[in-house]
């Protein structure tokens, strides 16, 4: 079975290996969807994968880290682009969350990026 949590930031970044005149080398903002997923069988008693409130938890110090940030002086996230911000976030919470398996970055309403187990 699987869980999900959504979280919203609100960062600026620039993408500074994108083709010269790209739009996306300009500093700008997003606001940012974040999804982290955790699979599980539900607990017999309790009836649940894992209370939402430690996925919560788990996401504070990052989002912390994220949230109203200019997101390339964030240190592994010189290159801000959807893909490596999925990645820095599942990397920092696969050893805090028991069942992570993946992360979605929506950086706009249609466009966005996933990590998971399957990616490492």
């Amino acid at each position: 079975m699987h869980i999900h949590k959504v979280f919203q930031i609100e960062a600026a970044h620039r993408l500074p290996n994108v083709p010269a005149g790209h739009k996306c080398a300009r500093l700008h903002g997003h606001s940012f969807r974040i999804e982290v997923h955790v699979e599980g069988e539900p607990d017999p008693s309790l009836g649940w994968v894992m209370d939402f409130a430690d996925i919560k938890a788990a996401f504070a110090p990052l989002f912390e880290q994220l949230d109203h940030r200019y997101l390339n002086e964030v240190e592994g996230l010189e290159n801000p682009t959807s893909e490596m911000l999925a990645r820095w976030i599942f990397r920092r919470l696969r050893s805090r969350l028991p069942g992570l398996d993946r992360v979605v970055v929506h950086e706009t309403c249609t466009s966005g990026a996933s990590c998971g187990r399957s990616s490492f």
